[in-house]
């Protein structure tokens, strides 16, 4: 058999094993036992990647829509009806007329490829991926108080932190590698403080467990201040040495006493002191967030509030501290670095900025690239609804389950001239495209990921594309050849890889031969530089750290008479976002395959709701039929569902209410009712 080291492309961990195939026929997965993040044991995901490679659902041929109907057609037919149609629809209606999605699942290449293609040959800036729907808010919030919008530390730094502040973030569910390092860690000895209504796994190790209002993180964050300010736990050298407007954070937080902050979460005022003075007193606490924190009406202002608790306390820059965003998907972070959004270029150069769109001219080699930024995709959509977008070119994600108000995504949808998806599978937004491409999935390239902690690693081609399908990176190429674009011809990846590190200053010193086995970290500015494990050291990215006081906001939608509970959302640990591909996985479809409700037993008996019975879940926006689940986990007043279940799809339910600053979505907080089915 044939061994291949590659990396996984499940979450954004950044597990690398060995893909096992005979024959082009995949087989099973062998660890890498030097690998510094598995150690030679990938979570159950990992150890069953290889299982939907070759499931009977695979696209492997083009479609196009012919009377209403998607049918078989050839490659030529497929890009020369893409290339007419999207420059027709901007000739009537003007360049932004139509609407690029790029994708967290494809290769860094494969990102910057679709972004050039966007801007270079469309001349568009509206270019985003989905990363508008899980971190935008991290990238803002932590630029705006680090300048750089990334996971400050590195995994390793788990086995060094003392105390860990874990808020938003289902770690063991989401990213069990990690989730098992801080159970490590807890075991040698080290805090742990859980901030989360769940009585989540991490909580049932917890040192101190916060069972706080959902939507009431700015709250409780600021309280924590104003109790390490109080109580003299601040870190006065490195406030004085490394940050500014401590004045104004200061005036803010005084607002919020824990009597106040009480009644704001539902906490007691003892609770918020406790967790204050255990992580201002740590010599080396870590915060660890996911999108429990981002996917709010408020989530940059919750995620500069925890860069505001770390700079108080001087936890940034040391091993075993920091603010750690984890990504959920395996390479979110680098189609954010790639420039997969609409206002910046790769490196997160702005577009706005004329020196460099210059520099992407002459490396390009066009007369002009626009200026003023795109639309986010969130804002796209419902442009989409009045008519304004007329084309949509979709990449590997399915916002028909992975997006907010699930009927208003169908409608906007069904607004289009013009949809082209890109995919391994059929997904449920594939059935509304005029346009279906068979693309090949991460064993049948090359290319890299980018992990959570910023490590670029390589994806191995190890056996070829199933039938007809080809590599997003060459179908991109072809698309900018047949629009008459000459300057997008590589003979691998490696060859895009060089081009990105010369225009990209923190890929700079990237190339394949020097991340051969582990990868390195960016910022990596040149050939020499031995990347970067920890940012912030000694300086911030920005020079000076900036505190960025935010006021609490309630969420936008809370409970009332008609609808009275609390509904949020979240992943199984068997099944992975929108359950394209571990759904098509026979062992993580056995143990979970239908949706699911959380409630606490005390509302079930109110309700004369019995474990299994099922149920009905109800917003505003529709209404699911889903099984039960009676636990003391959750609090009385919320629910929980999961949204991978296309049959039960979760994302029916949530609110399309967006952070103004950031325009991600407040997934994990809408007022519900649930009623049991006759």
């Amino acid at each position: 058999m044939k061994k291949t080291l590659t990396t996984c492309p499940f979450c954004a961990t950044g597990c690398m094993y060995y893909l096992q195939s005979d024959h082009d026929k995949f087989v099973g997965i062998e660890p890498s036992t030097v690998h510094s993040i598995a150690k030679g044991h990938p979570c159950v995901k990992g150890w069953n990647a290889f299982q939907f490679i070759h499931h009977p659902d695979r696209l492997t041929t083009p479609l196009i829509r012919k009377n209403g109907v998607l049918e078989a057609a050839g490659w030529e037919e497929a890009l020369d009806l893409v290339v007419h149609t999207l420059p027709s629809l901007q000739a009537r209606y003007g360049h932004d007329s139509i609407m690029f999605f790029s994708s967290a699942r494809t290769t860094n290449e494969e990102n910057y490829l679709f972004m050039k293609l966007a801007r270079a040959v469309f001349k568009t800036n509206n270019v985003d991926h989905c990363a508008r729907l899980c971190h935008s808010s991290s990238v803002l919030g932590l630029a705006a108080t680090f300048g750089s919008g990334a996971m400050s530390n590195s995994i390793s730094c788990v086995d060094e932190a003392d105390t860990f502040f874990v808020i938003g973030s289902n770690t063991t569910e989401n990213h069990p590698q990690i989730g098992a390092r801080i159970l490590q860690s807890v075991k040698r000895g080290a805090k742990l403080i859980v901030a989360d209504s769940r009585t989540i796994r991490l909580a049932k190790a917890a040192t101190l467990h916060l069972r706080h209002r959902n939507g009431s993180d700015v709250a409780l964050i600021n309280g924590m201040m104003h109790v390490i300010i109080r109580d003299g736990l601040e870190n006065r050298e490195f406030i004085e040495s490394r940050t500014q407007n401590y004045e104004q954070l200061k005036n803010t937080v005084l607002r919020y006493p824990p009597s106040i902050v009480a009644e704001i979460t539902g906490l007691t005022p003892q609770e918020i002191i406790d967790a204050a003075h255990l992580y201002a007193t740590s010599p080396a606490a870590m915060i660890i967030y996911s999108v429990g924190i981002t996917q709010h009406t408020h989530g940059v202002d919750n995620v500069r509030s925890l860069a505001n608790l770390a700079m108080l306390t001087g936890h940034v820059g040391r091993p075993g501290t920091g603010v750690n965003p984890l990504r959920g998907q395996n390479n979110v972070q680098g189609a954010c670095d790639m420039g997969a959004l609409p206002n910046v270029f790769s490196g997160y150069q702005k577009v706005a900025d004329e020196a460099v769109r210059q520099k992407f001219v002459n490396e390009w080699r066009v007369a002009d690239l626009p200026a003023h930024a795109g639309l986010p995709m969130t804002r796209a959509l419902n442009a989409a609804e009045r008519g304004e977008i007329k084309g949509l070119y979709i990449v590997g994600e399915d916002p028909v389950i992975s997006d907010p108000d699930q009927g208003h995504v169908r409608n906007a949808l069904q607004q289009l001239d013009f949809l082209v998806v890109q995919d391994i599978f059929l997904t449920a937004t594939a059935e509304y495209a005029d346009v279906v491409l068979p693309a090949a999935c991460f064993a049948e390239k090359d290319g890299t990921f980018t992990s959570t902690e910023r490590r670029i690693q390589r994806v191995r081609k190890a056996a070829l594309p199933i039938g007809g399908a080809r590599a997003d990176w060459e179908i991109f190429c072809e698309i900018a050849s047949r629009a008459g674009y000459k300057y997008m011809h590589y003979n691998a990846p490696s060859e895009i890889m060089d081009e990105i590190a010369r225009v990209t200053p923190i890929y700079g010193g990237i190339s394949y031969s020097r991340i051969d086995q582990i990868g390195l970290q960016w910022p990596c500015l040149d050939e020499h530089h031995p990347g970067t494990p920890i940012l912030h050291v000694g300086r911030f990215v920005g020079g000076m750290g900036c505190f960025c006081p935010a006021e609490y906001r309630p969420p936008a939608e809370t409970p009332d008479a008609e609808y009275p509970f609390i509904l949020t959302t979240g992943r199984s640990y068997f099944h992975y976002h929108t359950g394209s591909m571990t759904r098509r996985t026979r062992l993580l479809e056995r143990e979970e395959n239908r949706s699911y409700v959380e409630i606490n037993p005390v509302d079930a008996h109110r309700l004369g709701i019995r474990d299994r019975d099922f149920v009905m879940v109800a917003t505003r926006r529709g209404e699911i039929v889903m099984s039960a689940r009676m636990t003391k986990d959750i609090t009385p007043g919320v629910l929980f569902i999961t949204f991978h279940f296309e049959e039960s799809p979760g994302n029916l339910l949530t609110n399309n209410a967006l952070d103004p600053e950031s325009h991600i979505p407040e997934y994990k907080v809408c007022a519900a009712r649930i009623t049991r089915k006759p």
